[in-house]
C-alpha cells in the first residue's frame, strides 16, 4: 500500500469546489431572472419580498377581486393588471379582510400605498394613475418596508420595466 501525496489527497476536494464555483453563479443568475405568473417579487431598500399571486387581468376578475374571502395567506396576494395606466380607485365592498393596496406605474414602480383598508367599507380608495395594483394582507406593507419607490417584478410588467424578468 502506497501513501498518497498531499496534492493527490486534495484533488477530489479541489475538483468538487471547482464544479461548485462554476455552477453557483449560473444558478444564482438564473434564479434572479426567473419570473412566474403565479408570483410577484418586490424590491425595497430593505431587501426583497415574494408573494404568491392570483392575477386579475380582465374586467370580471378585477370586479370580483378578493371579495367574500375569509382569509388570505400571509405570503399571498392579488395582482390587478390593466392594459394601460389609468386613474384607479378601489373599495372594500364584500371584502372581509383588511388589505394593503399597493399602486404601481407601467414600469412596476410603486407610486402609492393605502394601508389597512377597512373590510366592507364602501368609501372609495383613490390610487392615482396606476397600471398595477397589488393587494396583500393589511399591515404587511409597513412591516416589510413597501412604500413609494419599491419596485415590482412580474411577467405582466414588460413595458420599460424597472426590474425586468430577464
Amino acid at each position: 500500500m502506497t501513501a498518497k501525496s498531499t496534492s493527490e489527497q486534495r484533488l477530489p476536494a479541489l475538483l468538487a469546489a471547482a464544479v461548485l464555483v462554476a455552477i453557483l453563479p449560473f444558478d444564482a443568475a438564473r434564479a434572479e431572472a426567473a419570473c412566474s405568473a403565479s408570483r410577484i417579487d418586490l424590491r425595497t431598500p430593505d431587501g426583497k419580498q415574494t408573494f404568491a399571486v392570483e392575477v386579475a387581468d380582465d374586467a370580471a376578475e378585477r370586479a370580483q377581486g378578493l371579495m367574500n374571502r375569509k382569509t388570505l395567506a400571509p405570503d399571498a396576494g392579488m395582482l390587478f393588471v390593466y392594459d394601460t395606466a389609468r386613474p384607479v380607485q378601489f373599495w372594500m365592498k364584500n371584502t372581509l379582510i383588511p388589505l394593503d393596496m399597493i399602486f404601481a406605474d407601467a414600469a412596476g414602480v410603486v407610486t402609492r400605498v393605502h394601508e389597512n383598508a377597512v373590510p366592507l367599507d364602501l368609501t372609495p380608495i383613490p390610487g392615482g394613475t396606476a397600471r398595477f395594483v397589488l393587494e396583500i394582507n393589511g399591515g404587511l406593507a409597513r412591516r416589510l418596508g413597501i412604500a413609494p419607490g419599491t419596485v415590482l417584478r412580474h411577467p405582466a410588467i414588460t413595458q420599460d420595466a424597472a426590474w425586468p424578468c430577464n
